[in-house]
């Protein structure tokens, strides 16, 4: 039930994005299908981010260390752009035209989630 709560708090933030960012699109005939394309994207996020993500800072730790943290905005825009590229694979109508919507992009999805989430218990249970 967590994972389906997560699931919908990062297609809101997708879905915010994608109202305030000029270059992140979400085209559908109707609101269900660009709600569905957003919940399909959003799990394609959650499986970017959750194996793809840690492999990055890993490998990029010292940039990390470098750049006191600020690589990681890079990194969640091409990552963005990751998410966009696999959707457009599986045909699905959501796209990132270049780096600065995606940098954007990322940023509003991040603060987003992360208050969303304040309103989600960590329990359990």
């Amino acid at each position: 039930m967590k994972i389906l709560i997560r699931v919908v708090i990062t297609a809101v933030a997708l879905w915010v994005a994608t109202a305030m960012v000029g270059g992140i699109t979400v085209t559908g005939d109707t609101a269900p299908k660009r709600a569905l394309t957003l919940l399909a994207v959003a799990v394609i996020f959650g499986i970017v981010n959750a194996f793809i993500k840690p492999v990055v800072k890993v490998f990029g730790c010292a940039f990390y260390i470098l750049t006191l943290g600020l690589i990681a905005l890079v990194v969640n825009a091409a990552l963005l752009m990751l998410v966009s590229w696999v959707a457009g694979k599986l045909k699905l109508p959501f796209h990132v035209e270049w780096f600065w919507p995606a940098f954007w992009g990322a940023i509003i999805i991040g603060v987003v989630s992360w208050l969303l989430n304040l309103f989600v218990s960590d329990d359990d249970d």
